[in-house]
């Protein structure tokens, strides 16, 4: 038997990424198999491209999914044959500690990801499906719902009543952060160079939204933000800084314009600044994520949903910076 996944194989780049047959298999010991309906895209998955990996065989991409579970690996008692399930792609993090263990992994490369009919995973790697969410909404919930509440709940540790600043609004992630900060009570400011995200985001709750070109001080009248959620970088990051109240949380994960930020030490130590990074998060927090969506009924801010055949038309989407909100696949 064969399912239809979306791989990258040889050589680097958009031009190794197909879809093709890969070989089904069974579930080992403490496995499910899952039938999945929908899977996520994220920014993971192009960076995965373009990175080396040990070896040249093809790989599904893909770290979000939900589905149905299909069949159950020996000594799997958690999980049983037709349960709904949304995927957790954090690999080897069962706890939550102040950062993952030796061992943590991604699912989607160098492990099979999601992005395909059927996969293998690890019981412990799948919780129940939200039932307020749609089949496409639980598909593209993990990585990024997960990612957005370590950042703002475990680094951040968001107040109720205080500032959160979020540059670059438009990414899965940063719209996560936005509905989770607001559902907490905080004050959100979001950034983008793009009037219609701004506007957008002012319609999902917002409280104000300016314009990343313009000078931020001015735009915001000297209300600095308690607490920044960053991925951009470079691009925003001396604004940043300087909306940074003393004593007040910077936490970054990502690099989407670039690699290295320079630091100015005067203000960063007189000014009392905490710089923290972070990247996903555990088992733990991935429940403590699905129980904040549900408390709060919060759903995926959704783009666009393509079928698993038109996967390279969804690349393309996310590549040229176009989305706002989530990307889809869908099993037809």
């Amino acid at each position: 038997m064969a399912v239809k996944a979306v791989v990258h194989h040889q050589p680097e780049g958009f031009d190794g990424l197909k879809v093709m047959d890969m070989k089904e298999s069974n579930p080992g010991p403490g496995e499910v198999k899952v039938a999945l309906k929908t899977s996520g895209l994220n920014h993971r998955d192009i960076w995965t491209l373009f990175r080396k990996r040990d070896s040249t065989d093809p790989v599904i991409l893909g770290s979000d999914g939900a589905g149905v579970v299909e069949a159950v690996g020996e000594g799997v008692d958690r999980v049983h044959v037709g349960d709904k399930v949304v995927i957790n792609p954090s690999l080897g993090w069962p706890t939550k500690t102040e950062a993952p263990p030796s061992g943590f992994e991604i699912l989607g490369a160098p492990t099979h990801g999601t992005f395909a009919e059927k996969i293998l995973i690890p019981s412990d790697n799948v919780e129940p499906k939200p039932t307020h969410l749609s089949w496409t909404e639980a598909g593209v919930l993990p990585l990024a719902a997960l990612t957005a509440y370590r950042a703002l709940f475990t680094r951040g540790k968001v107040q109720s009543g205080e500032h959160v600043l979020v540059p670059g609004i438009g990414s899965g992630v940063a719209t996560f952060v936005l509905l989770m900060a607001k559902a907490a009570g905080a004050r959100v400011t979001v950034t983008s160079r793009s009037a219609a995200k701004r506007e957008r985001a002012l319609e999902l709750g917002a409280d104000t939204a300016i314009d990343s070109s313009i000078e931020w001080k001015q735009q915001l009248n000297g209300d600095q933000a308690d607490l920044i959620i960053d991925s951009v970088g470079p691009a925003t990051f001396d604004q940043c800084l300087k909306q940074l109240r003393p004593g007040g949380r910077l936490v970054n994960f990502g690099e989407t314009s670039g690699k290295t930020v320079e630091i100015p030490l005067r203000p960063f130590f007189f000014g009392q600044l905490n710089f923290l990074g972070t990247t996903m998060g555990s088992s733990e927090e991935f429940r403590e994520m699905l129980q904040f969506v549900n408390d709060h009924q919060i759903r995926p801010v959704m783009d666009h949903t393509y079928p698993l055949s038109e996967a390279v038309e969804a690349f393309q989407r996310m590549e040229e910076g176009k989305q706002f909100g989530k990307i889809g696949l869908e099993n037809e």
